[in-house]
């Protein structure tokens, strides 16, 4: 299993909290995600699970990250990518 982490640094605010946002994911098990998210300090809550609508379809599930949390991701471990890439790789893990 990898962990990635996106570039793509969305500004927006949730509640009174206003960042730039990524997104942390995985071409595996959404358990070791989950296990690598807690390391880097995430809550289990802060998952969006987005599994596809369509059959065959790409679970695009994730975890939102602000830079600090993206910076941790890539401390431990996460693979940088680019956001227009991350459908890509999950496609592939999918097939």
């Amino acid at each position: 299993m990898t962990v990635y982490v996106d570039d793509m640094r969305l500004p927006a605010q949730v509640g009174r909290y206003r960042a730039v946002w990524s997104h942390l994911f995985t071409d595996g098990d959404h358990a070791e995600l989950h296990a690598f998210a807690a390391r880097i300090g995430l809550r289990r809550g802060w998952f969006q699970h987005k599994p596809s609508r369509y059959p065959g379809g790409t679970d695009l599930s994730h975890y939102d990250v602000t830079d600090s949390k993206r910076v941790r991701a890539l401390a431990a471990g996460a693979v940088p990518v680019a956001a227009r890439d991350s459908a890509r790789i999950l496609r592939a893990a999918r097939d």
